[in-house]
């Protein structure tokens, strides 16, 4: 049985161009990213834990 391809999405923040962008794909036990430049290049792997903690210093403390 082979392995489907990922779902690739983008940001709703990404521009209209659409060729400077992260590309983010989830998967069972782990969260894909990359260039979408050039998808022929290797994904880097994050576990969702490295991710979740990945967001949360991106989105730093949010002001309300």
């Amino acid at each position: 049985m082979s392995t489907p391809d990922p779902h690739w999405f983008k940001s709703s923040y990404s521009g209209g161009g659409g060729d400077s962008c992260v590309e983010v794909a989830h998967a069972p036990g782990a969260v894909h990213v990359r260039d979408s430049k050039d998808t022929r290049i290797t994904p880097l792997t994050l576990s969702p834990t490295a991710w979740t903690a990945f967001l949360t210093h991106a989105v730093g403390p949010r002001t309300r």
